[in-house]
């Protein structure tokens, strides 16, 4: 079989980084393959993926050096972050400009991108719509549709289904099963529910960036489950696994008796001076997980933003009893993850990013040091402490969005897909972080597409429709007695 990709003895080493990511790595990959790279997080599966389309050293300077790289001459990319692949402003016009870059005439274009949009799913009452008005999930979307519309022989596919919920995952996958079953696959990918169907092949990487392992797809998942879990690699069964190794209270979930922090009434959030979202009456208690649930585009995002102050909004608002009017005094009380982590970085390193909100309180020196480091061990982000925010991986970026947001100790945590890009390890870390979080009477209002957080660790679900909440459920809750789970203190 013919070969269409290959790098031998690839060694890369990006600015500022004190060892190569790469050493003397080699793979190749045969026309037709359908390959999946597994690995934690900041391995490098993503630098892997730019290399092998020649994005990089091509269109990105990194120093690197091989003995040999053959590239694809025809190839199409999705990119791990939507937002960093659009070229024009406007939906049409993301996918005109692919059309005509292959010379389709003008007159059969709307017809060819209402076919692409369909087959993916984004349903939309007008496609000249800004492409940034549109939910992170209908993004990702978007920029499967116009890699689609390329048709390439090759597809680079860097986590395309992160932002989606479930229904869309599935949806997406079968749509790539589809038309990729004639062309050649380079997948990475934390979720492995539908992948897994598509692949046929497994290259395993270590922390290190390293090869480990190499072959079909059932052979590699059937005799690595045990480095794959100390690594924190995802693997079919491992929350089953993470589950054992922890005592597990399930219970009804109690009257709730706590004081309300929050009061929403005829609460409507605005943008564009068009409504995106209304509560028409709720109220948040202290010590709740709350998992905000609902399909791509209905408005979740949206909720936690008006909550935020960061869009206009109308109605009653109050805050501790407060009605809110004060920006800043919201701030001391709330705090916000945004879904992409770029959107918040304000520093020139990992750790002046943790420390940002402390040196705003003008904190004791001390008191920084102490409390970033131990958020950089938690976080296992030591080791990249020096680096600028832009240079680590996506799930080592979401990593530190964290960080950063939980160091001042607010009451109430709002989070958008906090896990997205997350391998295990990093995922479950996080997740038992907020548990002690809630034990500590703390509150969480929590957006996510995994089912699994909903049911191991939600005390209270809202699902969202059409902009508007629809249904506010409590729901029974497994608690978590930590024992053994490495990189929790």
């Amino acid at each position: 079989m013919e070969t269409i990709v290959h790098v031998e003895k690839l060694r890369l080493k990006f600015p500022g980084d004190e060892s190569l990511l790469f050493k003397d790595l080699s793979c190749s990959i045969k026309k037709g393959e359908k390959v999946l790279f597994l690995g934690p997080s900041g391995c490098g599966k993503s630098t892997l993926l730019e290399v092998l389309s020649g994005i990089i050293p091509n269109s990105v300077e990194v120093p690197m050096k091989t003995e040999c790289l053959q590239v694809p001459s025809e190839w199409g990319y999705v990119f791990q972050d939507p937002d960093s692949q659009f070229c024009m402003p406007f939906v049409d016009e993301e996918l005109a400009f692919v059309l005509e870059n292959l010379q389709i005439p003008r007159g059969q274009m709307e017809g060819i991108i209402k076919s692409h949009l369909n087959q993916v799913g984004l349903e939309l009452e007008n496609i000249h719509t800004s492409i940034q008005t549109l939910s992170g999930g209908m993004k990702q979307r978007l920029a499967i549709a116009a890699v689609l519309a390329l048709d390439p022989n090759v597809l680079f596919l860097d986590e395309p289904t992160a932002m989606l919920d479930p229904v869309g995952t599935k949806e997406i996958w079968e749509v790539i099963k589809d038309v990729g079953h004639d062309k050649t696959l380079l997948i990475v990918e934390h979720k492995l529910d539908h992948v897994l169907e598509i692949v046929d092949r497994i290259i395993l990487f270590n922390a290190e960036g390293e090869i480990i392992d190499d072959g079909k797809r059932i052979e590699i998942l059937s005799r690595n489950k045990t480095i794959m879990s100390k690594q924190g690699i995802w693997y079919p069964g491992v929350w089953d696994h993470f589950v054992e190794d922890f005592e597990w209270l399930q219970q009804e979930c109690p009257e709730i008796v706590n004081p309300s922090v929050i009061c929403l009434k005829q609460f409507k959030g605005f943008r564009q001076k068009k409504e995106k979202i209304c509560v028409n009456d709720v109220k948040v208690h202290l010590g709740e997980w709350i998992v905000v649930k609902g399909k791509n585009g209905a408005g979740k995002s949206t909720l936690l933003h008006s909550l935020m102050q960061f869009i206009k909004t109308k109605g009653h608002y109050s805050l501790y009893g407060k009605s809110i009017s004060n920006g800043k005094w919201l701030n001391q009380m709330m705090t916000f993850v945004f879904q992409n982590p770029e959107h918040q970085f304000v520093t020139n390193s990992v750790y002046e990013e943790i420390a940002y909100s402390l040196r705003i309180d003008k904190r004791d020196e001390q008191e920084i040091a102490d409390s970033v480091e131990e958020l950089l061990q938690i976080f296992h982000l030591t080791m990249h402490k020096d680096k600028h925010p832009y240079q680590l991986s996506m799930g080592q970026k979401r990593r530190l969005s964290v960080a950063a947001s939980i160091i001042g100790g607010q009451q109430i945590l709002l989070l958008d897909e906090p896990t997205f890009g997350l391998d295990s390890k990093n995922t479950f870390a996080l997740l038992i972080l907020l548990e002690k979080y809630i034990q500590k009477n703390k509150t969480i209002i929590m957006v996510t597409h995994d089912l699994k957080i909903e049911e191991y660790f939600a005390s209270r679900v809202w699902t969202i429709e059409n902009g508007k909440l629809i249904k506010d459920e409590l729901v029974k809750k497994a608690n978590v007695k930590t024992k053994h789970f490495t990189g929790v203190k």
